[in-house]
């Protein structure tokens, strides 16, 4: 029901965007958000944007990634700048109801590679 794309190859300082489609659900009643996962790490959050567009990211990558949603096109989106090697990882989509977190999906990833 997510369908996560936009991953790819980049150098570090380049930009990516990523999109996550999503079908099935009524899009615009959900919080949605982006998680990463490193080589032999846990995954993290990365940045939200609630059903009410209030977003929120963390600190390693405020002033650099930009998360939106376009409800009219059930898209999620994670716009990437002055992207570093750490930015290097799976990449998740999420979306949570705005009145259960029991009712929540996962996206399959999207892969990111920074080179340096």
């Amino acid at each position: 029901q997510l369908q996560a794309s936009g991953g790819g190859l980049a150098q570090a300082g380049g930009s990516l965007r990523l999109s996550c489609v999503a079908s099935g659900i009524i899009f615009s009643i959900f919080d949605m958000g982006w998680y990463r996962q490193a080589p032999g790490k846990q995954r993290e959050w990365v940045a939200t944007v609630s059903s009410g567009d209030t977003t929120n990211s963390a600190d390693s990558v405020k002033g650099r990634f930009i998360i939106s949603r376009d409800n009219a096109k059930n898209t999620l989106y994670l716009q990437m700048n002055s992207l570093k090697p750490e930015d290097t990882a799976v990449y998740y989509c999420n979306a949570v109801h705005r009145r259960s977190t029991f009712v929540n999906y996962w996206g399959q990833g999207t892969l990111v590679t920074v080179s340096s």
